[in-house]
C-alpha cells in the first residue's frame, strides 16, 4: 500500500512538473527568421485570446515591449497584436499570438526580456511598470546571429540606413552612401485591392482632384513583372503590386513614397491601418501583415520605404493635430511592425500644417519610440519653407526637409548652408515639383523630359542634394492618384539612373560641395572639391571657364552624357592647367545639348 502511494505521488510530481514545463514553454517565444546580421528576427509569444474588437482592446489596452541585449547594447522594440500568428494568409481578425521584430546589427549571442503589461491605454504609458504584468510578462530567451549572407541590393547586405550628420545617408553595414531615385506617385500606393480591408470610400470627386470617382489599384500592367517565387498571400494575391515594385528596382530605382493614412478628407481616401475608415483605436491585423509582406519585398529589392504619415488634408484628423492617443497608437504600431525595416524614412506628413511645436513633439516621440533611429522629414507647400522648416534647424530630433518646389537649385542650396549654419548638417531630398496638375508628364507627352533633367534632376543633384522622387500631375495619365503603370515614365527612369550611376561611379560626392560662382556660364551647376575635382553640368551645352585659383597643375578633362548615361568621355580639349582660369572645351558631340564636364587632378 505505502509502495502505490510512492508510485502515485510520484505521478502526481511527473504530471506537475508537465505542467510547470509546459508553463514555461508557453511563455517563451517561438524565435523565427534567419537568425543573420541585419535579417529581421521575429520573436512570437502566446499569450491572451483576444480579436480585434474585443471589449478589452488589444492595440490600446496591453502593451508589449521586448528589451534586446548583447554585451553593453541594449534595444528596446515595441510588439503588437498578431491575430492567428498567420493572419496575411488567413485573414484571421483574433487569436492568442502578440510580435515583435528585432533587427540585430551584431554577430553572436543576444539575449531577450519581453515586458508584457495590462491597462487602460497602457499602448502609450511610458512608465515600465505601468499597469499590470499580463501572459508571458517576464519571458526571457536568447539566440544566436551569424553573418549575413546577402549581396547586391539586398538592404540585408547593406545595414541600416543611418542618418550620419552629413549630406547623405548612410548604410551601416557597407559604409555606402544613398542617392534617393524612385517614385513619388501613386501617393496612394497603398489603396490596392487585394489587400484586405481596402476600397475606395470617396464619394465625389472633387475639382482637379486625381482619380475621380471610385478608384482602387489592382497594377494589371505590372503582373507580368512577378516572378515565380515571389511573395503572395490569399492564395496568389499581390502579384500586380509585387510586379509593380519588382520593374521599379529594375530600372534602377531605390524608393517608393506611400501615405499609409488618407482618410479623414485625405485625396485618395483609399488607405488607412485600422479596421475600418472611421476607426482610429483598433488596426487590421490581416491588412498589416499583407503591408508587411511587400515591405520585406521591398527590402530585398533595394527599395526604401519613404512612409509619409499623413497629409494636408488630414493632418488635423487625429487628435485635432496634437500628440494625442490617436496619433501616438498610429505611430507605435507603425514603429512595431515596420520599423524593423532597414532603409526607411518617416515623413511627418505632405503639405503639413501642424505647428511648430506639434512637429517637434512628433519628432520626439517617434525618436523616442524607434529603437532604430531611423531619419524623420517633413514635407511642405513652396512658400512655407521658412516658417516649416527655420523653427526646426539644429532641432537634434529633426534630419532634414523633403522638398516641394520648382526654384530646385536654389532652394535645395539654401536649406543644406542653412542646416550647416545651425550646427546640424540636414540631408535635403527633393520630393515634389509642380505644378500640381503637370508635375513629371508621362513619356508620350515629354519623352526626354528636359525640364526635369535639366532645372530639377541635375539642379537637385548638383547643389548637393540627397536624391529625388517624382511626382505625376493630374491632368495625365497614371497620376498621383490612379498610377497603374510605372512604364508610363520608363524614360523618366532611364534618365534618372543615369544622373544616379555619374555621382555613386564618377565623383567623390561625399566631400563636393556646390561651387557655381567657379565657373563663367550663367546658367550651369558647378559642384567641386576645389583643388581635386569639379563637375560642370551644363544644361544648354556650350563651354565654359573653369576658375582654378591658386592651384597649380594639370587637370584632366572628360565628359558625361546625361542622356545616355555610359562612361566618361574625350572632348575637344584633353587637360587645363591651374592656377587661374581655364577653357575646358566641348563636348565630344551634340554641343547644343546638356552635358556634364569632370575636370580632375
Amino acid at each position: 500500500m505505502k509502495r502505490h502511494r510512492l508510485v502515485l505521488l510520484f505521478v502526481i510530481c511527473l504530471v506537475l512538473v508537465g505542467k510547470r514545463c509546459a508553463f514555461s514553454a508557453d511563455k517563451s517565444a517561438v524565435v523565427s527568421g534567419e537568425l543573420k546580421k541585419w535579417h529581421n528576427v521575429t520573436l512570437t509569444f502566446s499569450g491572451p485570446k483576444t480579436s480585434e474588437d474585443a471589449e478589452t482592446n488589444p492595440f490600446r489596452d496591453y502593451r508589449l515591449n521586448v528589451t534586446f541585449s548583447k554585451g553593453a547594447k541594449r534595444y528596446v522594440a515595441a510588439g503588437y497584436y498578431a491575430a492567428d500568428g498567420n493572419a496575411a494568409q488567413s485573414g484571421a481578425t483574433a487569436g492568442n499570438k502578440w510580435r515583435v521584430h528585432f533587427v540585430p546589427d551584431e554577430q553572436g549571442k543576444w539575449s531577450y526580456t519581453a515586458s508584457f503589461r495590462k491597462g487602460r491605454d497602457i499602448a502609450i504609458a511610458t512608465e515600465a511598470q505601468a499597469g499590470s504584468a499580463a501572459g508571458f510578462d517576464g519571458a526571457k530567451g536568447s539566440f544566436t546571429i551569424e553573418p549575413s549572407d546577402k549581396s547586391g541590393r539586398d538592404h540585408q547586405a547593406k545595414g541600416l540606413l543611418r542618418y550620419v550628420g552629413k549630406r547623405y545617408l548612410q548604410f551601416a553595414e557597407t559604409g555606402e552612401y544613398f542617392l534617393k531615385g524612385g517614385a513619388d506617385s501613386p501617393e496612394n500606393f497603398l489603396g490596392y485591392a487585394d489587400f484586405d480591408g481596402t476600397f475606395d470610400t470617396a464619394k465625389l470627386k472633387r475639382k482637379g482632384e486625381a482619380a475621380g470617382g471610385k478608384f482602387i489599384h489592382h497594377y494589371k500592367p505590372h503582373v507580368k513583372d512577378f516572378k515565380p517565387g515571389d511573395p503572395t498571400w490569399g492564395n496568389g494575391k499581390g502579384k500586380g503590386m509585387i510586379g509593380a515594385l519588382n520593374y521599379l528596382a529594375s530600372k534602377g530605382m531605390n524608393s517608393v513614397y506611400f501615405i499609409p493614412y488618407n482618410v479623414d478628407g485625405g485625396d485618395g481616401k483609399d488607405v488607412w491601418p485600422w479596421t475600418g475608415p472611421k476607426e482610429r483605436y483598433r488596426f487590421d491585423c490581416s491588412k498589416l501583415d499583407q503591408w508587411e509582406i511587400v515591405f520585406s519585398q521591398m527590402d530585398k529589392l533595394g527599395l526604401m520605404l519613404h512612409i509619409i504619415t499623413q497629409e494636408t488634408e488630414n493632418d488635423q484628423g487625429l487628435d485635432a493635430g496634437e500628440l494625442g492617443p490617436q496619433r501616438k497608437l498610429y505611430y507605435r504600431e507603425l514603429i512595431a511592425r515596420f520599423g524593423h525595416h532597414l532603409a526607411l524614412v518617416w515623413n511627418l506628413g505632405e503639405e503639413n500644417t501642424n505647428t511648430d511645436a506639434q512637429r517637434k513633439a512628433f519628432c520626439r516621440y517617434i525618436k523616442d519610440l524607434d529603437p532604430y533611429d531611423h531619419p524623420i522629414v517633413c514635407h511642405t507647400y513652396p512658400g512655407k519653407y521658412d516658417q516649416v522648416y527655420t523653427p526646426l534647424l539644429g532641432y537634434q530630433y529633426f534630419d532634414g526637409p523633403s522638398l516641394q518646389t520648382n526654384d530646385t537649385h536654389k532652394q535645395t542650396i539654401k536649406w543644406i548652408d542653412r542646416s550647416v549654419e545651425a550646427g546640424r548638417k540636414w540631408f535635403v531630398c527633393l520630393d515634389e515639383i509642380g505644378p500640381a496638375h503637370t508635375g513629371v508628364k508621362p513619356d508620350k507627352d515629354d519623352y526626354w523630359h528636359d525640364e526635369v533633367r535639366h532645372k530639377h534632376l541635375w539642379g537637385h543633384l548638383m547643389a548637393g542634394g540627397a536624391g529625388v522622387e517624382w511626382y505625376f500631375g493630374y491632368k495625365f495619365a497614371h497620376n498621383d492618384l490612379n498610377c497603374e503603370d510605372w512604364r508610363s515614365r520608363d524614360h523618366l527612369w532611364d534618365l534618372t539612373r543615369y544622373a544616379l550611376e555619374f555621382f555613386q561611379n564618377h565623383l567623390p560626392f561625399t566631400e563636393m560641395d556646390h561651387h557655381d560662382d567657379l565657373t563663367a556660364a550663367k546658367d550651369d551647376y558647378c559642384f567641386a572639391k576645389p583643388g581635386r575635382v569639379y563637375a560642370i553640368y551644363l544644361p544648354s551645352g556650350g563651354t565654359t571657364q573653369l576658375d582654378l585659383g591658386k592651384t597649380s597643375g594639370t587637370f584632366g578633362v572628360k565628359w558625361y552624357n546625361p542622356r545616355s548615361g555610359g562612361p566618361l568621355r574625350s572632348g575637344t580639349v584633353a587637360a587645363v592647367a591651374g592656377p587661374g582660369s581655364a577653357a575646358i572645351g566641348n563636348a565630344p558631340e551634340e554641343t547644343d545639348k546638356d552635358w556634364v564636364a569632370v575636370v580632375k587632378r
